[in-house]
């Protein structure tokens, strides 16, 4: 069975590998020039299981409100009347109850947890490089509503048999002794040992070449314009190289991948948060981190690659403006220096934006549409090297089964 992935970011490019390692012909089409060269350029650099979490939670509403008049706010809002951030939005506010924020988690755990044993295989049966450290996250907590906020989440951890450990300062200060600069700053931390860290740009790579090598086809700098349908079925895709035919059809486009649909009749509330990112130089280790950091107050990650750190957050809502204003790269220069002050060189800071695919409840689109042969797997926002192992083998299970597998908590039709 020939299956079609549109879209070849860290996503699309898993889905291939383990589609075709089920078995299936696979080709791949994107419009750049190799895989990952947008959103998962220049992520975070987290492969953050126990840190899975939806934006949408209790009291983020009031949050949002106060945020707007910070000046290193985590989330920043663009003043707009489109139709397509109203409805997100709304649908957004609508899962910051406390019961669906719990579902939402426990969704997005379960898809962790199944990705943290995908990729401890993967790096089990092949010989990856992607500069990954397996020491897990650092969670802190500049003041007690934050410590005592959590407690809502560990009970979910407990539940999913995620691995934590509430820290005290002094034990932050052991686990990350860079972060030496913060004594007496901090109230606690939540350590997740099972997170990992890497570079996904690295890790799309060398699983391209990998794909390659087990017989997937890839065709770069080709764009897709259309998908065409007849009779309940997807039956070619329309692209800059003329149209291709298959029996399957996948959308892996992240954040472009609403648009595409459009025409079908299928709307996934997919909405561009855009995130920005610094990738600096490590110029004392003693002083630097030693895996990932992830400041609660400003919603930022700072993460260790080998002699390099990767800062990155903020949540804008400003649709598809690739713009690098310099207000976000303060809120990142703020934070990196508060926290690392002497570790790193921001004088050689390469700054980057991408837009993260970000579905109201946090819980991505996977699975099958109302067309029998057109399938998802988009919508991770922040979490798309985290999930990506697991979303790609629970795909895979869904094809493979002919709809037997249905994960319908998963797919579209949970919106309907």
């Amino acid at each position: 069975m020939k299956v079609v992935i549109l879209g070849s970011g860290v996503v699309g490019l898993t889905s291939a590998w383990y589609l075709s390692q089920a078995g299936f012909e696979v080709t791949v089409i994107d419009r750049q020039a190799r895989s990952a060269e947008e959103t998962s350029f220049a992520n975070a650099g987290q492969i953050s299981y126990g840190y899975s979490s939806p934006w949408a939670a209790p009291g983020i509403p009031a949050k949002a409100i106060k945020w707007l008049f910070e000046e290193h706010a985590p989330l920043k809002i663009k003043p707009s009347l489109s139709p397509e951030l109203i409805q997100w939005a709304s649908q957004m506010l609508v899962n910051c109850q406390l019961e669906k924020y719990r579902v939402n988690k426990s969704r997005m755990l379960t898809i962790a947890n199944r990705s943290r044993e995908c990729l401890a295989e993967l790096n089990r049966n092949y010989d990856l490089n992607y500069q990954g450290r397996t020491k897990g996250t650092l969670q802190i907590f500049r003041n007690p509503a934050q410590l005592k906020a959590v407690e809502k989440d560990i009970a979910l951890l407990e539940e999913s048999g995620t691995k934590y450990q509430l820290m005290n300062p002094a034990q932050c200060l052991v686990q990350e002794p860079g972060l030496a600069n913060m004594q007496g700053n901090l109230v606690g931390g939540l350590y997740l040992p099972d997170d990992e860290t890497g570079d996904c740009q690295l890790f799309c790579q060398q699983l391209q070449q990998m794909a390659e090598q087990a017989g997937v086809t890839f065709l770069f700098n080709t764009t897709v314009d259309k998908l065409n349908s007849e009779n309940n079925q997807v039956v070619s895709v329309e692209t800059s190289q003329g149209t291709i035919h298959a029996d399957s059809y996948v959308i892996a486009l992240g954040s472009y991948s609403k648009h595409l649909l459009a025409p079908l009749g299928i709307d996934i509330p997919v909405y561009p948060v855009k995130g920005y990112s610094l990738t600096l130089p490590v110029i004392d280790q003693q002083h630097a981190p030693n895996s990932t950091i992830m400041d609660e107050t400003y919603k930022v990650a700072v993460t260790r690659f080998e002699q390099r750190i990767r800062v990155a957050g903020t949540a804008e809502l400003a649709g598809f403006d690739p713009a690098l204003p310099d207000k976000r790269l303060a809120t990142l220069n703020h934070v990196v220096s508060n926290l690392f002050p002497q570790g790193v060189d921001l004088a050689q800071a390469e700054y980057w934006t991408g837009f993260r695919p970000m579905t109201p409840d946090g819980t991505p689109i996977i699975g099958q549409t109302k067309f029998s042969n057109l399938y998802t797997n988009t919508g991770h926002g922040t979490l798309g090297w985290t999930m990506a192992c697991g979303s790609a083998d629970i795909l895979t299970r869904i094809i493979a089964s002919q709809g037997q597998q249905s994960f319908n908590e998963l797919s579209v039709e949970r919106y309907s």
